[in-house]
């Protein structure tokens, strides 16, 4: 878009219907006046049915100019196609300049087209394409489509943006997951599924009924943005940092956690990598002591890579309150304060991911906060691995 100079097609959903209302409203050309436009000074271009003036355009062409003035005044679908996903449309609509007479109603673009099933073969799973399944039922289809829209509505501009920018997923948008029972769903089924604050997608699925395959479908539809990064800071590196409050937490520590959890209103992530221990876990040297009190545990050393660290308000943390090895390990919540600090690491993916170093400066964390017994953490850190 922005790298070639040109204006991308409006954000808003509302903007963007305006834009194409106004593409469909826009004039309309023969092939044979398109076939006038075919010179480097005036080139046109049919691409499934509009028109593009492409004049410019041309000398900016990845591909270079000499491939568009070879289709300029014709109809370049086919090669286009060949070449390109639809997406690249959306990104340059605003050089169309029409549509032929004879195309017919305008096709749903790239940003349309994503919240619909596709018709493709083998595009989607065989169930929705008439094959039958003794796994996915009614519940599990409703649901997929009304997840899909969803992400098509509310959430693919934001992906986009985010995974090329690397700027933190929108917090607002984060709290839309927790309306929707997205955050909580993506846990599975179980008991903690009431805490979901306005239901299963409003009610479409009961608690109840959620079973792992709908949890299947939501994961499925997560992931058709490709934007691994904004996944992740959104509401992936939850999922692996909360299922060990669900499973070995207190009772009291799930009721003040989940539920705004599950709002998305705060964010918790698992840290257990050490820059002296990735999957060597039981080589970990955070060290947890406990105080004169014996109440509180001073927390210091450091973790790595973790993901989604940059905006977590809590930490499910391994330390050593032991000797050395495996049974030395214990895992504890610990709250984001002044003495629990965040710096982003630059990895291979996307920066919306919020990949953290994360530095424990003594800080204080009551011995309640501890999941378990003493020296039980490394059992903790390989059921929740599985």
């Amino acid at each position: 878009s922005s790298r070639f100079g040109f204006r991308p097609a409006p954000r808003s959903s509302f903007h963007r219907s305006l834009f194409r209302v106004h593409i469909e409203m826009a004039a309309t050309f023969t092939r044979e006046e398109v076939a006038k436009h075919s010179s480097p000074d005036d080139a046109w271009m049919i691409i499934d049915g509009n028109v593009y003036d492409v004049t410019k355009f041309a000398a900016l062409h990845p591909g270079g100019k000499d491939l568009i003035l070879e289709n300029a005044g014709k109809d370049a679908t086919e090669d286009f196609f060949g070449l390109h996903r639809l997406e690249v449309l959306d990104k340059y609509a605003r050089l169309r300049k029409g549509r032929l007479q004879d195309a017919g109603p305008a096709k749903p673009t790239a940003a349309e087209a994503f919240g619909e099933i596709s018709q493709t073969p083998y595009a989607e799973p065989g169930h929705l394409q008439g094959l039958s399944s003794p796994y996915f039922k009614e519940s599990h289809v409703a649901l997929r489509k009304a997840v899909r829209k969803f992400f098509a509505k509310e959430a693919r501009e934001d992906a986009l943006e985010c995974e090329a920018t690397g700027r933190e997923p929108s917090k607002d948008l984060r709290k839309l997951f927790g309306d929707a029972g997205i955050i909580a769903m993506v846990q599975g089924p179980g008991e903690h599924l009431k805490w979901a604050p306005k239901g299963l997608m409003g009610g479409l699925v009961k608690p109840e009924d959620f079973d792992y395959f709908h949890e299947l479908v939501v994961q499925e539809e997560r992931s058709r943005t490709m934007c691994p990064g904004w996944e992740d800071g959104i509401d992936g590196a939850c999922s692996i940092g909360v299922p060990v409050i669900l499973k070995y937490g207190a009772d009291w520590m799930k009721e003040l956690t989940i539920p705004a959890l599950f709002r998305g209103d705060e964010t918790c992530v698992l840290a257990i990598s050490e820059a002296f221990a990735g999957s060597d876990v039981a080589s970990l040297r955070t060290r947890a002591v406990l105080d004169a009190s014996g109440e509180n545990y001073i927390v210091t050393g450091t973790k790595k890579w973790i993901t989604g660290g940059m905006y977590s308000e809590w930490f499910v943390t391994a330390v050593r309150t032991g000797g050395p090895g495996a049974k030395g390990i214990s895992m504890m919540l610990i709250p984001r304060s002044d003495a629990v600090k965040t710096t982003t690491i630059k990895s291979k993916y996307s920066s919306a991911a919020g990949t953290a170093y994360i530095t424990y400066e003594g800080a204080v964390v009551p011995k309640k906060n501890l999941f378990g017994k003493e020296g039980s953490g490394f059992q903790i850190i390989m059921s929740n691995f599985n």
